[in-house]
């Protein structure tokens, strides 16, 4: 369980995110919508610790966020951020090794390699084991990234945007892939999207956001309503049941 109690960031007197209280439930897919500026990425900052707090808490399986040491933190909660730019020339299996650090510290044992293996394995990745993440398609590098995530072995993982630059098929795959993280092997996968129609899809729970605050929460069904949408978006989204899932029309 994620607990949030009034946790506030400001930059230079401008909040990124007041007084925010909420909890976010274990073994769950948990998603922050919103619109741009209602501090989504700024909360899910805060409970990775990227961004300290100004005020407030964040606690982590019971471990408070700000007083627990990096690395006890890095075995507890994985981040994906935005942006996954790295500046050496690296393939999936030394990515992928990366997130065995907090655990072996650049020393690799044998049951480390196993987590890797294991992670390579559950992406699909064993064909690109050996390929440079700039030979791959953006959804395979995306996979990449979700093994290395997965090989850090922890019970909470944060991702920020994770559908960003993909086409809709790699969309689906990696919606598909967060889904099976907590279906099959119990993780709690929070993230921030876009696309409300991914996030009603995918999630059991949605938190929806404006103006630094959480205006609703619940679950993604009953987030689906044209009402709760028309007060985060600022303009009529009709819903539709397609498939049976909850679908908003938003385009005119």
């Amino acid at each position: 369980m994620i607990e949030i109690q009034e946790a506030t960031i400001q930059y230079g007197g401008v909040y990124g995110i007041r007084n925010v209280t909420a909890t976010i439930s274990a073994g769950k897919v948990t998603t922050l919508i919103g619109p741009n500026g209602a501090g989504k990425s700024t909360l899910l900052s805060a409970i990775g610790r990227m961004q300290s707090l100004d005020a407030g808490t964040v606690k982590i399986g019971g471990l408070d966020v700000g007083r627990t040491d990096s690395n006890e933190l890095a075995k507890k909660v994985a981040v994906l951020k935005q942006s996954n730019a790295i500046n050496v020339r690296i393939t999936v299996q030394e990515l992928v090794e990366f997130g065995r650090f907090p655990h072996a510290r650049g020393r690799l044992t044998a049951a480390d390699r196993v987590r890797v293996d294991a992670a390579i394995d559950y992406l699909d990745l064993h064909p690109f084991r050996g390929t440079y993440l700039d030979q791959l398609s953006g959804g395979q590098r995306q996979r990449a990234f979700i093994a290395m995530v997965l090989a850090q072995d922890t019970e909470y993982v944060l991702l920020d945007e994770p559908l960003n630059h993909l086409d809709m098929k790699h969309s689906v795959q990696t919606m598909t892939t967060l889904r099976r993280l907590v279906d099959d092997l119990g993780k709690t996968v929070v993230l921030v999207l876009h696309d409300i129609n991914f996030a009603s899809v995918y999630s059991d729970d949605i938190i929806a956001m404006k103006d630094g605050a959480i205006v609703h929460t619940g679950p993604a069904a009953a987030m689906m309503e044209q009402e709760v949408l028309r007060e985060v978006y600022d303009f009529e989204i009709p819903v539709h049941v397609i498939g049976g899932n909850r679908i908003g029309v938003y385009y005119a």
